[in-house]
């Protein structure tokens, strides 16, 4: 098999995996119907992936991959005023959002179901480091003063309930909140600039 043929099998893998997973949760998905909608056998899939484990982490490994470093580059821009900051930091969630449109609801369920997983997916992608690393960035303006001192599990819920409830609640919205001429994306625009506003009110001194 070529690499070009090979790399091509392995995405598709992988992005199947992730619908199976986003779908079912990890506990109720099977290699073997991965590999079926793939098309392949399981030892097909076993050749790429041994295990379901590896395999979740790949998967959960590459949105992970896709987002940290676009992060890491708006956090490097402190010349930006603070909700400019922000701003960028949610269309970044929007775009992989909208890609991955099943992620927060997949999420809360692993979260429920095993949180110590979560923990492991989190740590094996070496995520926590970063996320160390921006609690320490946030505390060191908040100590400075260019923000107010708000415990960081308030800035967590705050930014996160606003930011994932309307994808959590998409159904929702679209069938009964949103005209016939007006889509998702419609929404997610609208309601951007009142998640920069919560974070602002919540974080940045008056002056």
């Amino acid at each position: 098999m070529s690499d070009d043929k090979s790399l091509s099998l392995e995405n598709r893998i992988l992005e199947t995996a992730k619908s199976v997973f986003m779908e079912k949760g990890y506990s109720d998905t099977s290699m073997s119907e991965i590999a079926e909608r793939v098309g392949i056998n399981r030892p097909g899939l076993h050749y790429y992936f041994r295990t379901k484990d590896k395999l979740f982490h790949a998967v959960f490994g590459a949105i992970v991959q896709s987002l940290v470093p676009q992060f890491q580059d708006i956090l490097c821009q402190k010349n930006l005023p603070f909700a400019e900051r922000i701003g960028k930091v949610i269309d970044v969630y929007y775009q992989m959002l909208l890609q991955n449109p099943y992620l927060p609801l997949f999420v809360l369920r692993e979260i429920h179901r095993d949180m110590n997983f979560m923990l492991a997916a989190f740590h094996n992608q070496r995520v926590l480091h970063f996320f160390e690393e921006l609690k320490k960035e946030l505390q060191a303006e908040m100590d400075s003063g260019r923000l107010r001192q708000v415990p960081l599990r308030v800035v967590f819920c705050t930014f996160y309930s606003a930011l994932v409830f309307p994808f959590l609640s998409k159904n929702l919205l679209t069938q009964t909140m949103m005209q016939d001429h007006e889509d998702f994306e419609d929404l997610l625009t609208e309601w951007k600039p009142y998640i920069v506003h919560q974070m602002v009110s919540l974080l940045c001194p008056t002056e």
